[in-house]
């Protein structure tokens, strides 16, 4: 029982690393500085009094980023003053994508009444260090003395469409286990929604 319980363990070990080709649970992150839709530039590190980061890779155009978007509002509402703010990121590259320039973001935006900072990433250069695929894609980071630690990577949580009765909050539960001094009992899932968009892709 306990060999197949490591085989398990093992085997989604070997399917994070397969689907995430950038940060892993557990590694420090480098910290970014992108310009939010306000036209001022933002770090983690704007965040001294935080304890962790709810980083989500979302964009303007994709059905299913859009369809979270309440979600993460209800996310920041929930965890902001806890410590543990939301900052999205667009990961797409607007000459790839129609729809996801810069004024694009800042229209969607206040069209979407956001609460929480958006960044772009020109030249996906954050993107492509996070491994972030899809949109939504999300790392819960912890905050340490040795830097912001991924402590979950993937999904929201395990209903796309919002049509589920009792759903599988992944986020939220990862969140409430490390504002408990708990390490989340799930720290990978696979994130479902469009694939970001590259030049040439």
């Amino acid at each position: 029982m306990r060999s197949l319980l490591t085989l398990s363990l093992l085997l989604l070990g070997l399917l994070a690393r397969a689907q995430q080709a950038g940060y892993q649970v557990g590694d420090v992150v480098t910290d970014f500085n992108l310009k939010n839709i306000d036209n001022k530039n933002l770090s983690l590190s704007s965040y001294p009094d935080a304890k962790g980061y709810i980083v989500i890779f979302g964009c303007n155009t994709c059905p299913v980023s859009r369809g979270y978007e309440q979600r993460m509002v209800a996310l920041q509402e929930k965890f902001a003053s806890k410590g543990y703010p939301v900052i999205m990121i667009n990961p797409n590259d607007p000459e790839a994508q129609q729809g996801e320039t810069f004024e694009d973001m800042q229209l969607h935006a206040q069209k979407s009444k956001l609460t929480f900072p958006y960044l772009e990433d020109p030249g996906q250069v954050v993107t492509r260090q996070f491994g972030a695929l899809r949109t939504p894609h999300v790392f819960v980071l912890q905050k340490t003395d040795k830097g912001n630690r991924v402590a979950y990577i993937g999904a929201i949580d395990n209903d796309p469409e919002n049509e589920k009765s009792e759903q599988i909050n992944y986020v939220q539960q990862a969140v409430h286990s490390l504002l408990a001094g708990e390490q989340p009992e799930i720290t990978f899932t696979k994130a479902v929604g469009c694939g970001v968009k590259s030049k040439g892709k």
